[in-house]
């Protein structure tokens, strides 16, 4: 009998590339590898990629850099690359790292697969880890929208909708195994549907998923402002299982900014959209992203950004100075003018503004009563969320003297009782 590969992957980057790892190591027959979760010596060890902007790419090829170590300390049979990092610099990066024994792209899974002598197959089940109350669910791969800055859409290609079916099979395939919570991500999750359907089908999309048993909440990440959906305002307002949250990167608000940023819409779209969503979805809680130092960004257009967000109050906000990636039309067409020093003063002033926001948001909740989830357990008390925060990127709800008899996944009422700058504290309801 031939002995089982062990088989090691280290991911980096965003949600996207774990929901990738987890569709190819699902792919892996349990009798002709293991899984190796430790750093154990392994027969391949795999290293999914990110490349999106300097850090993410710095950090990439020191990974990429330890393996080759293990497999020179006799730790690892093989490596093997994948994800944006190569798919970026496929030409480049063998004759760098020549030690690497293959190197895949981020638009496909199959070759990889095929390199381990598998063959792909749909790509509708998911290896889990740590089982969780909730799994990303990824609804299409790629981008037909051409932002200034943004480096994905030459990473991953043009946008491509998972069919709606295979979508709620591997839905039904988590909820099998104890997921409540769907996190829909995507380059724009807005876009959905566009290419297979001819029409934006994310509502429908959402009803389709809200029917499957077991699921409780579904919450949408990284959608476009513009041409945003109705039916998904709607749903939202009116499908209990639909999150009143949203991710909805911004980047900015100067319509000098937006032009060059190439956003395709204008500061009164923005404004007038935010305005309708927290009009339309009472009590929704807003998630944005916003780029500072941007190419040509003016002082005047900054102060302006800094009046946005006074007056919007996002729930939750997160920021990042412009880095200029090789290939961007902003790379090719725009001077990298703005200092880094300023850049980095800017955005200290940004989140410093959004800190105290944050409190203000945060205070204003206590008293108020809110069905969570269990994440996770710290010192004996229960780390949670509720509807209006999302996993890794947002505040937790800290849970003291839970029932003892409270698992991760669980879903119970509590009261808030205090708040800090972005976390709060609760009081379980029995």
């Amino acid at each position: 009998m031939t002995p089982r590969k062990k088989l090691r992957v280290v991911t980096l980057g965003c949600s996207k590339n774990t929901v990738d790892t987890e569709h190819l190591l699902a792919r892996l027959p349990a009798d002709a590898f293991t899984i190796v979760e430790d750093d154990q010596p392994v027969d391949t060890l795999l290293v999914n990629t990110c490349g999106f902007i300097g850090d993410a790419k710095e950090e990439s090829i020191e990974a990429i850099l330890a393996a080759v170590q293990e497999k020179k300390q006799g730790r690892a049979g093989e490596v093997l690359v994948f994800g944006c990092l190569s798919q970026r610099y496929i030409a480049e990066l063998p004759k760098e790292i020549p030690e690497v024994d293959a190197w895949f792209g981020a638009r496909d899974l199959a070759p990889v697969l095929r390199h381990l002598g598998v063959e792909p197959g749909r790509l509708t089940e998911r290896y889990i880890s740590h089982p969780l109350g909730y799994a990303y669910l990824k609804i299409s791969e790629g981008c037909d929208r051409r932002c200034s800055y943004c480096a994905i859409p030459f990473i991953r290609g043009a946008h491509r909708s998972v069919p709606m079916e295979d979508i709620v099979a591997e839905a039904e395939s988590l909820v099998a195994r104890g997921v409540k919570e769907l996190i829909l991500i995507a380059q724009d999750t807005t876009y959905y549907g566009l290419d297979l359907y001819k029409r934006r089908a994310l509502g429908e999309l959402l009803e389709r998923l809200s029917a499957v048993p077991g699921v409780e909440w579904i919450r949408i990440h990284y959608s476009y402002p513009a041409d945003f959906p109705e039916d998904v305002l709607t749903a939202m307002a009116n499908n209990p299982k639909v999150c009143r949250y949203l991710d909805i990167p911004l980047q900015h608000i100067a319509d000098g900014m937006l032009e060059r940023m190439h956003r395709h819409v204008d500061g009164a779209w923005t404004r007038a959209l935010i305005k309708r969503l927290r009009a339309e979805v009472p009590g929704v809680a807003l998630r944005t992203t916003m780029i500072v130092g941007h190419p040509g960004e003016t002082e005047e257009e900054f102060e302006e950004l800094l009046e946005f967000v006074r007056e919007a109050r996002f729930e939750r906000l997160g920021a990042f100075t412009y880095s200029e990636e090789e290939g961007t039309w902003g790379a090719e067409h725009l001077k990298d003018d703005v200092p880094e020093d300023v850049k980095r003063e800017r955005l200290d002033r940004l989140m410093s503004l959004q800190r105290e926001i944050s409190l203000e948001c945060n205070r204003a909740r206590v008293g108020s009563e809110v069905r969570v989830m269990v994440d996770g357990f710290v010192d004996g008390n229960a780390v949670c969320r509720s509807e209006f925060e999302s996993p890794e990127v947002d505040g937790e709800i800290l849970l003291p003297h839970p029932d003892p008899g409270l698992r991760v996944g669980d879903m119970v009422r509590v009261r808030i009782v205090a708040a800090d700058d972005y976390d709060l504290t609760g009081e379980q309801i029995r």
